[in-house]
């Protein structure tokens, strides 16, 4: 329990500035009321139950929302163990994540693909740039939860909000200096250590403010740590199924997030707001490559079978690098809020965004290219497919005359030779994506006799250059294995068979970015090396204006209205045919009208029924309409990925329902379905180059894959969302401090493309469960937090190969707990334990036994002080 002291006045002035982050007429009016809102300073409450008073607060916003929203508040953000914005999210219903070596990234709403949900933060439409700018999915991994004071799902859109939307728009609102008068100080300090490896993490913050009845000052920052390890087996399989490679894993990484907030806010008279925020994140990964990948089909002779394999002189490559990704956000907002009469108020918001992402990873591969008896020999017992157990031998010479005796299997070794690698090939890969925007967006909203109408404006000027990955290929001399393998074994959960040594990674990419500079002339630069069909620029423009309105009928209430967009994009880049460059610029313009109705009843005044129907757009990402293509070759198996400058926006029309009964004591218990019917779905397809026209350097390309999007017909998603809150008040005692919250999805769809019909969307998990078992009483609370979704298509198979191509993710469940104990009012510890199921995620094609990938990051322990005055 933590006490929090403070005026009637001030409690209702922040519940009103949380409510005001949904969007609507309610939250419009709330709003308004509390920048007039008295501070009543005579009469004091105490504040008992942070999780309770959190919950209580996303409960009205829910239920004065004139739209289908699903609310966090700020302390309920902070309650749980989530250190970015997409773990917070999860906890939502039909929220899903999806993750990058463990850690949250990306969020899914309603199973659907992540490309259908978009941002606001503080208002102002943020479109996301993924690594090498592939999509316009934002990554939630750079905004810290503990700069957000209350974040807002939409699932049905009104007209003041952007249609790019299908299935969700998430309204992220920071905190105002207006939320406590006088001078305020929260944060944290937190410590912990990492399972697997034993790294540390750690992390801090600090939100400082001040504010009388006309001025408010703000400022914030965040900071977390950890280092990881990650253990990864990625696997490659023939047209028969049987495995080509087994290709063995491991990253020593750092990650730091960092973030920034600050904010001036005036309030010169009642009703007269003006405020000006500005908002620096940003993500850091520092991460080794140690790799090595068993290539069975290169075998000299011997058998490969689905369960066990006998192979003599099978190819090994190796593959290291110490690599940098950087992910900097940098947003500047400008707005007011202003009651123009007692029936008018206006706000507008002008927004400067730029976002760019950074990699550069100074790969280098070894290969066994000249000496054939340093390849190994070796068995294989796939019993566990996951987990395939070798048994190495050396190859040597057998019958036959020199120089080409036959090979054939010698004696068993306990190790594999990292040394034993004769021919070296580097290949930097680098990407940098650098998005700008500019946003102005104005409202007005007021009364005509009885109804309530509200329009509007935006307009967004918005460019994107860089280039997609683009990559060298140089032959090395020097550098020799052996050189760089050092005695610390890895740190591995995960059964092999044999023993690797890490590899000196920092020294290496040092060494070899001096074999670099002194084979180039002038010098090495990453920048200089990038391939024109590599680079892209992008400019959009988005006209929107709106209209709608609000009427009463008895206890319901509709809001309806349409939006109006003109989008203007144009593209430029270059197509190689033959050893020709030639530059291209394709343009489309499109004007788009979407109309969108909330209906909602209070049925009783605890039940409320809401009906919504909306059309909305999702536009292609912007590496998926460049021109040109990419090569990486450091997946397995490697890919080829090209753009299509002539993709068309996915379509959809959209229904909602829900009913809602609102448990007295702030409980609640609901039932929503969905529809959305798609058109031109956009889908990534995979199949084989089967050509030799990417081969370069003596890499044999011709087995990768050949990724590009399309698109496809109509489609259509669909499901059910169960939905319960409570805290048992009701029960004696100490048991009163118990209370549940839990949520379940039931999803379906699928869309039809030009050689297949029923494809499943990628990312979209038939079910997922959301469930907390929480105590709060005596100065203790406490969250124990589980999360599950099913096995999921992630990227679809090649022509005429059907679903036994899709590759696939498993289902996983992760268990958190997260402990609070007040010590004073003003001083709470704690501890978080996260990921205590150790989750193994797992890939697959086509079946369950063909695994793709498979890793595992282990669990996480934080523990600290948290502090307010």
């Amino acid at each position: 329990m933590q006490i929090v002291k403070m005026s009637v006045g001030r409690w209702l002035a922040g519940a009103a500035l949380v409510v005001w982050s949904g969007p609507g007429w309610a939250q419009a009016a709330l709003a308004t009321a509390a920048v007039n809102a008295p501070v009543v300073d005579e009469e004091e409450i105490v504040v008992r139950a942070p999780i309770a008073e959190a919950q209580a607060l996303a409960i009205q916003e829910q239920r004065r929302a004139d739209n289908l929203v699903s609310v966090l508040a700020a302390d309920s953000i902070g309650r749980f163990p989530d250190q970015n914005s997409a773990a917070a999210l999860s906890r939502l219903p039909a929220v899903a994540v999806q993750r990058d070596q463990g850690q949250e990234r990306y969020i899914q709403v309603r199973g659907a693909p992540n490309r259908w949900t978009s941002v606001l933060v503080d208002g102002v439409p943020i479109v996301g740039v993924d690594e090498g700018g592939g999509s316009r999915a934002f990554r939630f991994d750079a905004i810290p939860s503990v700069i957000l004071s209350s974040v807002t799902v939409n699932k049905s859109l009104t007209a003041d909000l952007p249609a790019e939307a299908v299935v969700a728009l998430i309204d992220m609102k920071t905190f105002s200096p207006m939320d406590r008068k006088g001078f305020d100080v929260a944060g944290d300090v937190g410590y912990g250590w990492m399972e697997l490896g034993g790294g540390q993490q750690r992390q801090a913050s600090l939100r400082a403010s001040w504010s009388n009845d006309k001025v408010g000052v703000l400022l914030a920052g965040s900071h977390y740590w950890r280092d990881q390890v990650t253990d990864n087996r990625e696997f490659a399989y023939g047209a028969d199924n049987l495995p080509t490679t087994f290709d063995f894993r491991n990253y020593r990484l750092t990650r730091e997030n960092n973030g920034l907030s600050a904010g001036l806010e005036f309030q010169p008279s009642e009703g007269q707001r003006i405020f000006i925020k500005g908002i620096f994140t940003e993500f850091n990964d520092d991460e080794e490559r140690n790799q090595y990948a068993f290539q069975n089909s290169t075998a000299f002779s011997g058998t490969r079978g689905a369960v066990s394999g006998d192979l003599v002189g099978v190819s090994v490559r190796g593959t290291m690098s110490d690599s940098d990704y950087r992910n900097r956000n940098y947003l500047v907002t400008l707005g007011g809020d202003h009651e123009l009469t007692d029936d008018w108020s206006a706000t507008w918001r002008g927004n400067y965004t730029k976002v760019v992402n950074t990699s550069y990873i100074p790969l280098l591969l070894q290969n066994q290219a000249i000496n054939p008896f340093l390849r190994p020999s070796l068995t294989y017992d796939r019993s566990n497919p996951d987990l395939p157990i070798l048994s190495l031998f050396t190859t040597v010479p057998g019958p036959g005359t020199p120089p080409n005796p036959a090979r054939v299997r010698g004696v068993p070794v306990s190790a594999f030779n990292q040394a034993a690698f004769d021919f070296n090939v580097a290949l930097p890969l680098y990407s940098s994506i650098r998005s700008e925007s500019y946003t102005a967006k104005a409202d007005v909203l007021g009364a005509i006799g009885d109804v309530e109408v509200r329009f509007g404006a935006q307009y967004d000027d918005r460019d994107i250059d860089g280039n997609v990955f683009s990559q060298i290929t140089r032959n090395i001399t020097g550098l020799p294995a052996g050189d760089y393998v050092t005695d610390r074994p890895w740190v591995t959960g995960f059964p092999s068979g044999t023993s690797f040594n890490y590899v000196d990674n920092k020294r290496l990419r040092v060494d070899l970015e001096r074999a670099l500079d002194a084979q180039t002339p002038g010098g090495f630069d990453v920048e200089n090396f990038i391939s024109p069909t590599d680079r892209y620029e992008i400019g959009e423009k988005l006209f929107a204006a709106y209209a709608s309105g609000a009427v009463e009928f008895g206890t319901a209430r509709v809001v309806f209205g349409g939006r109006l967009e003109n989008f203007v994009q144009e593209s430029s880049g270059f197509v190689r045919v033959g050893t020709t460059v030639t530059p291209l610029t394709v343009r489309n313009s499109y004007w788009d009208f979407f109309p969108s109705v909330n209906a909602k009843i209070d049925l009783t005044d605890d039940i409320v029924f809401r009906l919504a129907g909306q059309r909305s757009v999702s536009r292609p990402g912007f590496g998926q309409v460049r021109t040109g293509a990419a090569i990486s070759d450091t997946s397995t198996p490697g890919t080829v990925s090209g753009g299509n400058p002539n993709l068309r926006p996915e379509y959809t029309w959209g229904v909602d329902t829900a009913l809602e009964y609102y448990i007295p004591g702030n409980g609640l218990l609901s039932a929503s379905i969905y529809y959305r019917w798609v058109s031109n779905v956009l889908f990534d397809s995979r199949t084989r180059v089967n050509s030799d026209i990417y081969n370069s350097g003596g890499i044999d390309r011709s087995n990768y894959d050949l990724i590009s999007t399309l698109n496809g017909d109509n489609g259509k998603l669909y499901g059910l969302e169960l939905s319960y809150l409570q805290q048992f008040k009701f029960l004696p005692g100490a048991l009163s401090g118990f209370g549940f919250q839990g949520n379940i999805s039931f999803i379906g769809g699928s869309f039809d493309t030009f050689d297949r019909t029923g494809a499943g969307f990628p990312g979209t998990s038939d079910r997922i469960v959301n469930a907390s078992l929480f105590y709060e009483k005596y100065g203790f609370s406490g969250r124990v937090s589980y999360q599950w979704r099913s096995d999921w298509v992630d990227t679809l198979g090649g022509f005429g190969v059907g679903v036994n191509g899709d590759e696939r993710r498993a289902g996983y469940a992760n268990l958190d707990v997260a402990l609070r104990y007040a010590v004073t009012p003003n001083i709470t510890v704690f501890v978080d334990a996260t990921n205590l199921t150790n989750e193994t995620y797992v890939a697959y094609q086509g079946a369950r036994d063909r695994p793709t990938e498979v890793e595992q990051i282990g669990r996480r322990y934080l523990g600290g002080v948290r502090f307010n005055f």
